[in-house]
């Protein structure tokens, strides 16, 4: 197969999360009703039905695989795709552990949010991989909007971090100490 991310390969993995996003939504219509997720766990605010999931969620795996694969073939040479597989399941295995630390009533998700923004000055954590992995992560304990609203957030937060925040220290660092080795 000469592409990688080929379109055969992104209609079975979006056809696979909309099943599984189908098959959660059924469970839950079968067992209780379909769950509403608030902003902030707070019912004051406005509410989003896992209904939304059915559509949002096979729509934004599309889209985002798209984008990754526009990515992939933009570039020079051979795109190392196992680093794209690597950069997606860091991020679903993150998005998971925050989900079972939250559903247990820990207070770690946040610790591990905050490091996540530290993280990110050193690893480009805003690629399109990572905001996916996350997002599904996710989307089991907190629905779909949920995810991603807070992910876009953060996929921000982390481009500024990296790209304007870190370069101006690269920038400060690099003038510093070129400014110190021609007085010497």
């Amino acid at each position: 197969m000469t592409e990688l991310l080929s379109l055969r390969r992104r209609i079975i993995f979006t056809g696979i999360v909309t099943l599984l996003t189908w098959a959660h939504v059924a469970w839950d219509y079968f067992h209780g009703g379909v769950p509403t997720h608030y902003l902030l766990h707070s019912a004051d605010l406005p509410g989003f039905s896992n209904w939304w999931g059915v559509l949002i969620i096979p729509l934004l795996t599309w889209f985002l695989l798209v984008r990754i694969h526009r990515k992939l073939s933009a570039r020079e040479g051979s795109p190392n795709f196992s680093n794209v597989i690597y950069r997606f399941l860091s991020a679903l295995i993150f998005g998971l552990l925050v989900s079972f630390f939250f559903a247990m009533g820990s207070d770690l998700p946040e610790y591990m949010m905050m490091a996540l923004i530290i993280v990110s000055f050193f690893v480009p954590l805003y690629r399109t991989e990572h905001f996916l992995g996350f997002v599904l992560g996710m989307a089991y304990t907190f629905g779909t909007v949920l995810p991603i609203i807070f992910g876009t957030i953060f996929l921000l937060l982390f481009l500024l971090t990296y790209k304007v925040l870190r370069a101006s220290v690269v920038y400060l660092v690099s003038k510093t100490t070129s400014g110190s080795s021609k007085r010497e």
